[in-house]
């Protein structure tokens, strides 16, 4: 590891032909990944990449250059590489007497490090999985399990005078079962995870997760053809925040909205929701899969409310977008690796809970469907319109929960859907998964809580008509 004054003589090779600001982010990354398919271990693979990338800011043009050379003059190269990318930058005032700004939470306690858990015992867990999976049924005809954990260590050094050092781990659990019976075949998907320890998959329980997705996908064999129509819609607080994520909060990142590719662009103070919606993106959130006490440029994390009681307040910044508006970064400047500048980036964004029963909610629908597991889909951050698959769906009729249904799509626009809301639970799930944007993917959680849309338009595969009665 270099010494402070290391640090300071590459910032100062960056800044040799001027510029704003210069970074240096220095990444050390061991990973494991264990794949089951086809009833075998497919796949054990284990490394380290270690590299470091340096950014220099000048105006409105930013260059980037990455090594993996961590040599003192490896590192000066790459910052003289840099540094001929901002040709015409006047010199800048800099501070290299670097310090560390404090966080705004601790460290995550964690009481076994996955890094310390020999190979075998993940192994057994994920075979573990797989039997259960195919035990639950014998309409499961194939099963995916995947584990994975990451140990990352970060030094991040900045001109203006920030030194960080973090150590970051995450660990996470996939399965997907396959379920066929009489032509019809159908999937289920199940996914824990989070800034977490070993113990975390002794309260998950590997066979638990596994059973969980295969009994999605036998559901899903018996449900009957989704309604077509334009019809009220449930999300139950277990679908995870999908809709909020997509539909809305990357329309709320702050590079987006610069560039004009978002519906949110010049909406600040304006209503864009409900007044029972709230939505915030906070990467402190302890041992959720979006957390981080610092983002990729070394800012603390802190909570950010976005959409408060329905008016748009704030979006998503990181130190470029944030210098562009004379303001602060907010913390959430994110990259995927040494290899990438970092952006705008989500972390766990979330719909606030209210203070209704979801039962009642469901209660009170008279016709309508009720999403409890969401699935892939596409937004158009320009305009807020999306299309997302019903992984797990039923139907309600006279405030019952009747059957479930398959074949489901929910059609609507981000900041419509959201005016629609009526109703708000107290309840509040989680998701986990990992966010694209720009070639590069992050680690990201979303919740929600139970929520009633007034409308959507649903998609569905059953044939002829059904009236689609109202609330």
């Amino acid at each position: 590891m270099l010494k402070r004054a290391d640090w300071v003589a590459v910032l100062q090779k960056a800044l040799a032909r001027g510029g704003d600001f210069a970074d240096i982010f220095f990444e050390e990354k061991e990973t494991t990944i264990i794949t089951c398919e086809d009833n075998r271990i497919e796949r054990i693979n284990t490394g380290i990449d270690c590299g470091a990338g340096i950014r220099v800011i000048s105006g409105e043009t930013t260059a980037y250059a990455y090594t993996n050379d961590l040599s003192q003059s490896g590192l000066e190269q790459a910052a003289q590489v840099a540094a001929k990318g901002v040709v015409g930058a006047q010199p800048g005032t800099y501070v290299f007497d670097l310090t560390t700004p404090s966080a705004r939470v601790p460290a995550p306690v964690i009481k076994e490090l996955p890094e310390q858990i020999p190979v075998e015992n993940k192994v057994e867990a994920v075979l573990a999985a797989n039997t259960a999976a195919r035990q639950a049924d014998e309409r499961i005809r194939q099963v995916s399990v995947t584990y994975g954990d990451v140990k990352q260590k970060v030094v991040i050094a900045s001109s203006e005078g920030q030194l960080v050092e973090d150590e970051r781990r995450r660990l996470r659990f996939v399965v997907n079962a396959i379920a066929a019976a009489d032509g019809v075949i159908q999937t289920g998907y199940n996914a824990v995870g989070g800034v977490v320890g070993w113990e975390f998959l002794q309260e998950e329980q590997p066979a638990a997760v596994a059973q969980d997705a295969a009994r999605r996908a036998v559901l899903m064999l018996g449900a009957k053809p989704a309604p077509a129509g334009r019809m009220p819609v449930v999300m139950a607080g277990e679908a995870g925040g999908t809709m909020v994520h997509e539909a809305c909060g990357h329309g709320l990142e702050a590079d987006l909205v610069q560039k004009q590719l978002s519906v949110y662009q010049g909406k600040l103070g304006q209503e864009v929701a409900s007044p029972l919606v709230t939505v915030a993106d906070d990467a402190t959130l302890a041992g959720k899969y979006g957390f981080y006490r610092y983002d990729d440029e070394g800012t603390p994390a802190q909570p950010v409310t976005l959409i408060e009681n329905g008016v748009l307040v704030d979006y998503l910044y990181d130190r470029h977008t944030a210098g562009k508006e004379g303001r602060e970064s907010n913390g959430h400047g994110r990259r995927e690796s040494y290899h990438y500048k970092p952006i705008p980036r989500m972390a766990n964004t979330y719909i606030a809970p209210g203070k209704e029963d979801p039962e009642d909610i469901i209660r009170d629908v008279k016709y309508g469907l009720l999403v409890k597991k969401m699935g892939g889909g596409q937004v158009n951050t320009t305009n807020g319109d999306f299309v997302f698959d019903v992984a797990e769906g039923y139907l309600i009729e006279d405030g019952e929960i009747r059957y479930p249904v398959r074949g489901a799509t929910l059609t609507g626009n981000g900041p419509r859907a959201l005016q629609q809301v009526q109703r708000v639970g107290k309840d509040w799930g989680f998701a986990i998964g990992t966010c694209g944007k720009d070639g590069q993917g992050v680690p990201v959680s979303d919740a929600q809580p139970t929520i009633l849309l007034e409308e959507l338009v649903v998609g569905g595969t059953a044939t002829g008509e059904k009236k689609i009665r109202r609330l």
